[in-house]
């Protein structure tokens, strides 16, 4: 909630920091502004309907005060906040800028802002009355033009099935893995459960020794597929369990995707282990390395169960190595809480 006077472009640009890499930027910023507090969120969500079409407003001989706004915004957050592709630096971090506004009260200003990840999220349909919504069926040709795998140049290929501690050590912050072998999942409510067996010293119902475990609610499969798509979720909520996972479990690695807390990054660093992110926003192409895919424990989870993956050439990049060192130091202003 703003004063009349203050400045929206200054206060979104303000925002964009907090937000982390967890929204898997370059993505477009919806931003609702004006009506209550309530309607400036609903706005911000509704914003993101429209389509991108922030290089014909460059292009556009008169501009109106909310359009001159965008075109700040865009230009600003691509240029001066320095977040990049998967908050990793660089100059696009925004595709577009959305807004919309209402009338409100003069003694304040609601403000609320939405990002929307490079895998768009959001979709509008129409319910009549008539039955159930029936979604057009895309033309797959569309996609033609775009690769099935993630090109990830000069890799190192990993084999998880004979992972050494003293491998793992050897690899350093920035470094490009094509992983192959035994993969398990865990995220939140199996990361709940398992901390809770420890706590009590039962017996896990799969061993984590040794092992990598990837932050991840695979969507079911459907014809063909392994596996639907399986992209990462956001790390640092599992912050909270990793010492414990480490230190008496025997987790060796984990995947995930964003920045994870100072907390995070000193229990890798005592325990000479390494956090690997996978490409936020590639859940599609990430599942195409998986070969084969079981529920190992905790089925009544559904899609947070513990699964196990056999993947190939499964593409991630170290963030964070046993030395302590991280992907994001000196590169993205933007973490405040892994910042030295």
């Amino acid at each position: 909630m703003l004063n009349p006077n203050e400045s929206v472009e200054d206060w979104v640009l303000e925002q964009m920091p907090t937000l982390g890499a967890g929204w898997c930027p370059p993505g477009v910023l919806g931003i609702g502004l004006g009506g209550s507090p309530e309607q400036a969120m609903q706005m911000a969500k509704e914003s993101l309907h429209q389509p991108i079409d922030i290089q014909q407003l460059k292009h556009k001989s008169t501009l109106d005060d909310y359009e001159r706004l965008r075109l700040s915004l865009y230009e600003r957050i691509n240029n001066e906040l320095n977040i990049g592709a998967q908050g990793l630096g660089g100059k696009s971090t925004v595709l577009d800028i959305k807004l919309r506004h209402a009338p409100c009260h003069a003694a304040m200003l609601p403000v609320a802002i939405v990002p929307n990840c490079a895998a768009t999220r959001y979709m509008t349909f129409e319910l009549d009355g008539s039955g159930a919504a029936c979604l057009p069926v895309h033309d797959k040709s569309l996609w033609d033009d775009i690769p099935d795998t993630v090109n990830v140049g000069e890799s190192i290929a990993v084999n998880l099935d004979t992972l050494t501690k003293e491998e793992v050590r050897s690899w350093r912050a920035g470094d490009m893995l094509l992983l192959s072998g035994k993969l398990l999942t865990a995220r939140d409510a199996a990361h709940k459960r398992i901390a809770n067996m420890l706590l009590h010293n039962q017996p896990l119902p799969v061993s984590l020794s040794g092992r990598a475990v990837y932050y991840v609610g695979p969507v079911d499969a459907t014809g063909d597929e392994v596996v639907g798509p399986a992209g990462p979720t956001t790390s640092n909520r599992m912050d909270a369990y990793l010492e414990d996972f480490i230190d008496k479990a025997g987790l060796l690695i984990s995947i995930g995707k964003a920045e994870r807390s100072r907390q995070a990054i000193d229990v890798i660093k005592k325990t000479g282990t390494a956090y690997l992110s996978a490409v936020g926003g590639a859940a599609y192409l990430i599942a195409k390395t998986i070969t084969r895919s079981r529920v190992v424990a905790f089925e009544d989870l559904g899609m947070e169960a513990i699964y196990e993956f056999e993947v190939r050439d499964f593409p991630a990049t170290v963030a964070i190595d046993s030395t302590g060192d991280y992907i994001h130091r000196g590169v993205v202003p933007i973490i405040p809480m892994i910042q030295e």
